[in-house]
């Protein structure tokens, strides 16, 4: 006969943990701080994402070292800028360090209608002492210090429209764009006036009224130069002076120019930067040129734009006169870019996780 009775349940023991069923958990990687999002300063953060930019730091360099030589660089031998030595003019590169190994020797290749040879006019005419590290011109000047001379200039010019751009264009944008209405409409169509004649022209007109020098073409620079600054100022004010710390600020009695540039230039900074390191380049361009067409610094100074003019018109006879002033621009106006490349990236805190 089967057994109807329930089971006696059996009583359940607890169990008791012991050492070995706990396994310390290294956190050590969980808990570390995502470096990009790490508790630090703006300019902090903007400091590390621009020196991670490998073109951005070679472009810092090439800039510091061109700098440097434009200081330094006329001062490294015994010739000036104006000197001329009709007696050593048109020598070829020489320089003590290198002709023993065949480089920069002070030969040159010359093209005649019957072939062409080589000739060395230091030997020739007995200049055994005599080193010109980049040669000499048609004038016997000597083109090292003629370069880096020249290099100051474009570097001036280049500090020169960095300065107009943060104080014309920046202050017009900001103007315009906070006061808005009629205030606005006016300063815009006088804008748009002065963006409608061709930058070109109103400097080739104003160097031809007033004497050429470093001083007109600032001046000239002056007149068209700040014209992009002030349209990028101007859509920034516009998409931040309805923003909340804006009303809070008008709300406490702030005056409006305390609120222009105390409250909103501050948050508009990164793209006024990285416009002024782009409209550098342009402004160094545009001193070449009329340089390169006669109407920038007069001689017997010199510029990159007036050394590749004199560079050209020998071109076919002496091409190493022209290949230092080039490289020496082109090098210049690359690295600029690239350091506003660089800033442009790391002002901007969209582009942080890009």
């Amino acid at each position: 006969m089967e057994n109807k009775r329930p089971a006696m349940a059996v009583a359940a023991v607890p169990y008791v943990p012991v050492a070995e069923d706990f396994v310390l958990k290294n956190e050590n990687g969980e808990l570390a701080l995502d470096s990009n999002f790490a508790s630090q300063s703006y300019w902090k953060d903007v400091f590390i994402r621009f020196f991670r930019k490998k073109s951005a730091v070679l472009g810092m360099l090439l800039i510091i070292i061109i700098t440097l030589m434009a200081v330094v660089g006329p001062g490294m031998n015994e010739y000036t800028y104006s000197g001329q030595t009709l007696t050593q003019k048109n020598l070829a590169p020489r320089v003590a360090a290198l002709e023993k190994f065949g480089i920069m020797d002070g030969s040159e290749t010359m093209r005649t209608t019957t072939g062409s040879k080589s000739v060395n006019n230091y030997l020739d005419k007995g200049f055994e002492d005599v080193y010109y590290w980049f040669g000499s011109d048609n004038f016997g000047r000597d083109i090292w210090t003629r370069t880096w001379s020249g290099t100051r200039v474009s570097l001036i010019i280049a500090a020169a429209a960095a300065l107009i751009d943060m104080v014309i264009g920046m202050s017009y944008g900001l103007i315009s764009g906070y006061f808005g209405g009629k205030v606005d409409m006016l300063m815009q169509r006088f804008l748009e006036i002065m963006n409608g004649i061709p930058r070109l022209v109103i400097v080739t007109l104003l160097l031809l009224v007033l004497e050429p020098g470093m001083l007109t073409i600032i001046f000239a620079l002056m007149l068209t130069e700040w014209v992009g600054m002030s349209r990028i100022a101007r859509a920034e004010m516009l998409k931040l002076k309805e923003q909340e710390f804006v009303l809070a600020s008008r709300t406490l009695g702030a005056g409006k120019f305390f609120i222009i540039f105390k409250e909103i230039l501050p948050n508009i900074i990164g793209p006024i930067i990285t416009q002024v390191m782009f409209s550098i380049p342009t402004a160094i361009f545009t001193e070449a040129f009329l340089s390169f067409v006669g109407l920038g610094i007069p001689v017997p100074r010199c510029s990159l734009g007036s050394l590749i003019s004199d560079g050209y018109n020998s071109f076919t006879t002496h091409p190493y006169q022209i290949i230092p002033p080039v490289v020496v621009m082109a090098l210049l106006m690359f690295s600029f870019n690239l350091v506003a490349d660089g800033l442009r990236e790391a002002l901007d805190p969209k582009m942080k996780e890009m």
